[in-house]
């Protein structure tokens, strides 16, 4: 079920009106509630699959309970790497299994070998790399003693399913969410407020900036070749802006959506273009995913205490992996390798931790030296976002090239009015995206308020309204999946 048709519109009243007037008298009904509609929201998309996540599920559930009641530390490793396994071992044949094979029939024939290659049609399931992750670090904390595994199958199942987060995260621990399922929830106006308006803001990036921009991004990638060079730039900093809307905006509706029914789900984008250097831009940027393989790879490897090899070793381990992650594809592992190179300087030179406050805090304006730190981060992203968009790393080396040949041969395109005259729209909406998002940039969201004033109330609604317009207005209602649901 995607967040931006009708039948979530339909799906959430009915959810909602259940978990607060029927059920909430009993806090194990209340979750058994969720997993149910958990279940729906899944099997919408293909009911098939909602026995892999029952199986992921029970296998981890099961686990968590064995380690409890086992201290032999030989026989704890085996529990923990049978978690391993199976969990990564679906990910990898759903995800990764032509993959391998293209790529092995390919090896051989370098060589004058030529294989029959059998390629199964399998399906990618839907939110398999989230959930998959998400019950990876349950037993892995579990296994550490750092969380005490749960004996209510319920509230387990409901951590793993619950729908909001489901198909493209946040990726959350078990520290944080599962222990929200014991607790008592009490309706709380203010913060069912809050999550309608971040729901609004998420779908506004979704609807209006990141399916605008497809339609630009789209065509320019497809027929690059025939593109002048300020057509591609504008084709790569409209991905930039799509990828970010598209999946942030779920982000957003799904945290908004959390918090309707009581629960609280970890920030996951934290306004990622207006970082200052690549270090800091990957403190804003998915951000569930990144410190989880922070926490579960990279400090396990030896993180940053060893020597230069093993910092160098590290980093590009956690960033191609992190790649790898995305999908089953060389643009991805390309796109995660750049991205390592781009954040090596950093951590050698100890500056990978410079930038950790808001940008121009307690400021309207950054001064020149932030701004042009602002601008050239996102131009690193950017390119690196190329390979990311590209079919294959040739194209986006292909893309790159008449891209920069063509800005030389006609940089005049860039002050021709005319030139902009068919994305004035789309570049008019993200202007109000960079806008809204620079005001709001110390919040969880853009339309985040604390202390509201009464006496702004009407300035606030009117907002709400002139942005339910432009969503309606500018909208694609066309149930345009997320990006990340390939993921």
């Amino acid at each position: 079920m995607l967040f931006n048709t009708i039948d979530f519109a339909i799906f959430l009243p009915i959810v909602f009106i259940l978990y607060w007037f029927v059920t909430n008298k009993s806090l194990k009904l209340q979750n058994f509630l969720i997993v149910v509609a958990s279940y729906v929201f899944y099997g919408w998309w293909d009911w098939r699959f909602l026995s892999l996540i029952t199986f992921s599920s029970l296998v981890d559930f099961v686990i968590g309970l064995t380690l409890l009641k086992e201290n032999n530390l030989r026989k704890r490793k085996y529990l923990l790497a049978t978690s391993i396994i199976i969990n990564l071992g679906l990910l990898a044949f759903f995800k990764y299994f032509n993959f391998f094979i293209d790529n092995f029939v390919e090896a051989f024939s370098l060589f004058g070998k030529h294989l029959n290659k059998t390629t199964l049609n399998i399906i990618l399931p839907v939110g398999i790399s989230f959930y998959t992750f998400q019950t990876l670090s349950y037993g892995i904390d579990v296994y550490r003693k750092k969380l005490t595994p749960t004996k209510d199958i319920i509230s387990f199942f409901a951590f793993v399913s619950f729908f909001p987060q489901l198909v493209a995260g946040p990726i959350e621990r078990a520290a944080n969410l599962l222990p929200q399922f014991y607790k008592k929830r009490v309706f709380n106006l203010a913060d069912a407020s809050d999550g309608f308006r971040q729901i609004l803001w998420g779908l506004f990036k979704k609807i209006v900036i990141a399916d605008n921009s497809a339609v630009f991004v789209n065509d320019i990638f497809l027929n690059y070749a025939d593109k002048s060079g300020p057509e591609l730039v504008l084709g790569a900093v409209f991905f930039a802006f799509q990828i970010y809307s598209d999946f942030s905006g779920y982000s957003d509706i799904a945290i908004g959506t959390a918090k309707l029914f009581g629960f609280r789900l970890m920030q996951n984008f934290a306004f990622p273009y207006f970082s200052r250097d690549i270090a800091e831009f990957w403190r804003r940027w998915h951000i569930s995913l990144s410190t989880w393989f922070r926490d579960y790879l990279y400090i396990p490897l030896g993180g940053s205490k060893g020597g230069i090899k093993m910092k160098i070793r590290n980093t590009f381990a956690i960033f191609i992996v992190s790649g790898f992650w995305h999908g089953a594809n060389w643009t991805f592992v390309f796109w995660g390798a750049l991205n390592a190179i781009y954040f090596l300087p950093l951590l050698l030179l100890n500056k990978n931790r410079k930038n950790t406050d808001t940008v121009a805090q307690g400021k309207f304006f950054p001064n020149i030296k932030e701004f042009f730190q602002v601008l050239f981060t996102f131009f690193l992203t950017t390119i690196a976002w190329i390979f990311f968009r590209s079919k294959n790393i040739t194209q986006a080396f292909d893309y790159i090239k008449k891209m920069f040949v063509g800005i030389f041969k006609s940089p005049q395109i860039f002050v021709n009015h005319s030139f902009y005259a068919p994305y004035f729209n789309i570049l008019l909406m993200i202007s109000i995206l960079i806008i809204m998002e620079w005001l709001k940039r110390d919040k969880q969201h853009a339309l985040q308020f604390d202390n509201v004033d009464s006496e702004k109330r009407i300035f606030r609604w009117g907002a709400y309204l002139a942005l339910l317009i432009v969503i309606f207005i500018f909208g694609v209602f066309d149930k345009t999946e997320f990006i990340y649901f390939a993921f």
